[in-house]
C-alpha cells in the first residue's frame, strides 16, 4: 500500500520555508565569504573561517536540489519516486560537515607543530593606516550574525519536516558562528603576542564540528543501508518509529515488523497476511505525523513457515 507520493500537503508550507531559509543562507554566506577574503591576511583562523564558509554552502545547495527532485512524480525509470534524493543529500551534507572539521583540525595542528607566528600588519584606508586586525574582527563579527539567526530558524523547521539535511545545515551554521568567535579570539591573541592562540582557537572548534559530523555521517550511512529510522539529534530510534512499531504489533500480534527510512519517510513491512481492512496511516501513527508513513506492505507466510 502506497500512502502518498511527492511532498505531502501537511509539510508543504514548512518545506517551502526551508527552501527560503536556504536561499537566504546562500546569499548571506556569499557576502560573508567575499568580505572575509579581502581582510584575511595571514591569520590561520581567518583562512580556516573562509574555507569553512565556502564548504558550508554545500548543505544548502543539496537541500534545494533534493527537494526539487522529491517533488517529481514517479515514472517508469523511478517507479518509487525520488524520496531517496533526501537520503543522498544527507550523506553529502554530513560529508561536507566532516570535511570542515577535518580541514580545521589539520591546519590548526600543522600550525602548532611548525610554531608559525602569524603577523597582522596595517592597511591604508582613506589616507590613514589602520591595523588590519580591527578589520578582521569587524568582518568576523559580521560573519557571526547571519548563521546565528538562520541556524536557529532552521532547527524547528527541520524537526517538523523530519529533514536531516536541514538539521545538518543548522549544525553547519553553528560551526560558522563558532568559527567566527574563535577567529576573533585568535586575532586578539595575536595582538597580545600569543602566537598559539590563533591555531588553538580553530582546533578547539574543529573537534566539536568533527563530533557532530561523525554522528550525522553514521545516521546517513544507516539510512542508505535501509536502517531503522533515527532521531534527528542522535543515532537512537526516532520516537515516531517506536510508536509505529508498537501500534503495528498491537494490531497484528506477534508478527515481525520492519521499518526503514527513505529520506524523511518511513516504509513499514509486516510479516503477516494482508488484513481485509488495511488501517489508515492516522490509525497506525497515533500522535505521530501520519505523512511519515509512506508505504505499508504485508508478507504472508508460506506453507513451510517461511515468508
Amino acid at each position: 500500500m502506497s500512502l502518498h507520493s511527492g511532498i505531502p500537503r501537511a509539510i508543504a508550507a514548512d518545506v517551502k520555508r526551508g527552501e527560503r531559509l536556504e536561499w537566504w543562507t546562500l546569499g548571506w554566506t556569499t557576502s560573508v565569504i567575499i568580505l572575509m577574503w579581502f581582510v584575511m591576511g595571514a591569520s590561520q583562523a581567518m583562512k580556516a573561517a573562509v574555507i569553512e564558509d565556502v564548504l558550508s554552502l554545500v548543505p544548502a545547495f543539496v537541500f534545494l536540489i533534493s527537494v526539487h527532485w522529491e517533488r517529481k512524480r514517479p515514472n517508469h525509470r523511478f517507479p518509487f519516486g525520488y524520496r531517496r534524493a533526501n537520503s543522498l543529500a544527507f550523506l553529502i551534507a554530513a560529508t561536507a560537515l566532516l570535511s570542515v572539521g577535518g580541514f580545521l583540525a589539520y591546519e590548526s595542528i600543522s600550525t602548532l607543530i611548525r610554531q608559525e607566528h602569524p603577523s597582522v600588519g596595517g592597511v591604508t584606508v582613506f589616507g590613514h593606516t589602520v591595523w588590519l586586525g580591527w578589520l578582521m574582527i569587524a568582518a568576523l563579527t559580521y560573519s557571526i550574525i547571519p548563521p546565528l539567526i538562520l541556524g536557529r530558524l532552521k532547527q524547528p523547521v527541520a524537526v517538523r519536516i523530519r529533514d536531516k539535511v536541514l538539521h545538518t545545515d543548522a549544525l553547519m551554521q553553528k560551526a560558522d558562528w563558532q568559527t567566527g568567535l574563535a577567529g576573533i579570539a585568535g586575532i586578539v591573541g595575536i595582538a597580545l603576542g600569543w602566537w598559539w592562540a590563533d591555531a588553538t582557537a580553530a582546533l578547539f572548534i574543529s573537534l566539536s564540528i568533527i563530533k557532530d559530523a561523525m554522528g550525522a555521517l553514521e545516521k546517513a550511512v544507516a539510512e542508505l543501508l535501509d536502517g531503522t529510522p533515527r532521531a534527528l539529534d542522535s543515532n537512537e530510534l526516532s520516537d515516531d518509529a517506536t510508536q509505529l512499531i508498537a501500534n503495528l504489533k498491537a494490531r497484528f500480534g506477534k508478527a515481525d515488523v520492519r521499518l526503514r527510512e527513505t529520506g524523511r519517510y518511513i516504509a513499514a513491512e509486516v510479516d503477516c497476511a494482508s488484513p481485509d481492512v488495511v488501517p489508515t496511516a492516522e490509525e497506525l501513527t497515533g500522535s505521530g505525523p501520519a505523512w511519515r508513513l509512506a508505504s505499508l506492505n504485508f508478507r504472508p507466510e508460506s506453507k513451510d513457515g517461511s515468508v
